[in-house]
Order: C-alpha cells, then sequence, then structure tokens
C-alpha cells in the first residue's frame, strides 16, 4: 500500500493549520499567562533521565575453570543525546582476566536506533589498549536487540564487535534469552593473545525469572570458541580454544 504524502515528516503543507492558534498565538514562554521565574512546564523530550543495568553478573563454569563474569550498561541523558558507559570483564581467582569499558556519546537517528561515538579502554591481562569507538545501537524489526561498534586503535589496530539477543516470552515473569556474541580483529595483537581475523564468538542461551521487572536471577548454557590466531595462543597456554560455559547469576536495574 502506497501511503504517499500521508506519511509523516518532511515540511508542513502550506495551509497547514498553526499549531499555537488554539491557544491564540499565547504559549509556555510569553503571554499574559506565563508564571514568573524559571520556565516549571516541561515537555518530556526536555528532561534528562538516567539508569543502570547490570545485564549479566553471573558465576561461570568451565573445564578450564570457574570465573565471575559482569556485563553493565548505565546511561544518563534525553530523548536524543545521552552519555553511555559500558563495562564488561570477567574475573579469575581474585584477578582480572578480560576488561573492557566504554564511554560514549549516544545519538538518536532513528526511531529505536542510537548512533555512538567514544573511546574504549581493554585492561587486564597483557597490555592495556585504547580505541576510538564507532557504533550503532537499537531494536532491530521483530524485537532483536543489535548493537555493532567498529573501533581504531594505536599502530593501526582495528576491531569490530557485532552482538545481538532476543527476549522469549514463555511467561510473563520466565524469559528466554538467546544471545549471540563476535569479535574481530585487523591485526595480530600477540602481547594480549589475540589474532587477526575472528578471533572469538559465544552463542547462549539464558532462562530468567523475574521476580519483579528489576530483580531477575537466571541460569543458562553458553558455547564460545577461539578461532585462528587466537586459538593457537589458547593451545600454546595449555587450554581449550572451545568450550560449554554453565552459567548461574542475576539480572537487575534501577
Amino acid at each position: 500500500m502506497d501511503h504517499g504524502s500521508n506519511m509523516q515528516g518532511g515540511p508542513a503543507p502550506a495551509d497547514a493549520r498553526d499549531p499555537n492558534a488554539y491557544s491564540n498565538g499565547l504559549t509556555l514562554e510569553s503571554g499574559p499567562y506565563v508564571l514568573p521565574g524559571p520556565r516549571q512546564l516541561r515537555f518530556s523530550d526536555e528532561h534528562a533521565f538516567g539508569s543502570v543495568l547490570l545485564d549479566r553478573l553471573e558465576r561461570v563454569d568451565t573445564k578450564n575453570g570457574n570465573a565471575t563474569a559482569y556485563d553493565a550498561l548505565a546511561w544518563f541523558g534525553g530523548t536524543y543525546d545521552r552519555l553511555v558507559l559500558k563495562a564488561e570483564g570477567n574475573v579469575t581467582k581474585g584477578k582480572l582476566e578480560e576488561a573492557r569499558t566504554e564511554v560514549l556519546w549516544g545519538h538518536a537517528i532513528a526511531s529505536y536506533w542510537d548512533a555512538q561515538l567514544g573511546g574504549r579502554q581493554d585492561s587486564g591481562t597483557g597490555p592495556d589498549r585504547t580505541w576510538l569507538a564507532f557504533g550503532i545501537q537499537g531494536l532491530a524489526p521483530y524485537w532483536f536487540n543489535v548493537n555493532a561498534t567498529a573501533y581504531v586503535g594505536s599502530s593501526g589496530r582495528t576491531a569490530l564487535r557485532l552482538s545481538s539477543e532476543y527476549e522469549l516470552l514463555l511467561t510473563q515473569r520466565l524469559i528466554l534469552q538467546p544471545r549471540a556474541e563476535v569479535n574481530l580483529y585487523g591485526r595480530r595483537d600477540e602481547a594480549r593473545g589475540l589474532g587477526s581475523g575472528l578471533s572469538d564468538a559465544a552463542v547462549g542461551l539464558r532462562l530468567r525469572y523475574e521476580f519483579s521487572r528489576q530483580f531477575a536471577p537466571y541460569v543458562g548454557v553458553e558455547w564460545a570458541g577461539r578461532f585462528g590466531q587466537t586459538a593457537d595462543f589458547v593451545h600454546t597456554e595449555g587450554q581449550r580454544a572451545r568450550e560449554a560455559r554453565y552459567v548461574a547469576g542475576l539480572r537487575f536495574w534501577f
């Protein structure tokens, strides 16, 4: 069906009704009924909001050993512009093995989609790495959450991270969440045990029960693999390049 000129957006037609006509031209900032002092009435897109989501705080059990993993997201801002903080990593035997922290500026570019620009800091085992980050994050058709970010680092290093997840409501409280993540690197980084090309990928299922929307424990299973030169580095250390992980954790937000 062709909706033609009935679609929203674009310039208003020449005979469009004046949006202030219903109030005889009075606005929130002019006219005899304006309250003294700063304007008190504001639209929702004029307010700043914030949220913190700990998407995954979990204990991971593998044949290579046990670890604690975290994946958190926080943001503050309005409808169109936000400050975004992302943090992900794992701790093994009290030692931070891998950590990725990103500070980004997010700007709405379309309904359900944000462009993000900022920096990423890698820490943990091996030397720290700093990257310039640019990506998009949003809700794809059929309710898939998608995150795609490209990185540029020093010495010509480049990287690409892709992730997606979906929430399948078995009941109003019991939710099954498939999730997939892929990491690629443009060049070899032996100091951090990373090869060029496809470095690692993970596909998992997590089943959570929401006692409330803000608090939900979960259990799950995840298949993770290292590939190419990255797998060679893992084998050199005497570990498995591919493994099944059993997880139990907590998801909460406020």
